[in-house]
């Protein structure tokens, strides 16, 4: 129990590669994260988070900057851009106010989403022979299940 080592440690795994963070609710914090685990919020976060893992805003998560990560799950509420490379998913509750950039984006009803979104082909989705340029596709919601605009 009390031995030095840990478990990944004596299953040859690396602690970096398992570790996740959270910020629990009744925290807040200010300033930038930097993590190549997944993150949860659930306190309030005035900074930039870049993450090369999952990023998680609980529904009583805050984030007050922008969101760069591999994939994230928004149930709380974020006030700046964000950016992922596989999926963003916007749960019922959330809102978010700022621009996103999304490989692929997934928007439950409830959700409340202000701002424009661009969604971009990542390059190893593309076939190999294409040498077509790939435009990026542009939506905008004015607010969830009121006002659609794509072009």
């Amino acid at each position: 129990m009390f031995n030095g080592k840990s478990k990944s440690d004596a299953l040859g795994e690396s602690p970096v590669s398992a570790s996740a963070s959270l910020i629990g609710a009744g925290t807040s914090m200010k300033g930038d994260i930097t993590s190549s685990g997944d993150l949860r919020i659930d306190g309030v976060l005035t900074g930039n988070i870049h993450c090369t893992a999952k990023v998680v805003i609980g529904a009583n998560g805050v984030v007050n900057g922008d969101i760069n990560g591999q994939q994230a799950d928004i149930m709380g509420k974020v006030s700046g851009t964000i950016e992922v490379k596989d999926l963003l998913l916007l749960k019922g509750g959330s809102v978010v106010n700022g621009n996103i950039k999304a490989a692929k984006l997934q928007i439950e009803p409830a959700a409340t989403f202000n701002g424009e979104c661009h969604m971009a082909v990542t390059g190893n989705s593309a076939p190999a022979s294409s040498k077509a340029e790939v435009k990026a596709e542009k939506m905008e919601v004015k607010h969830a299940g009121i006002a659609l605009s794509a072009g």
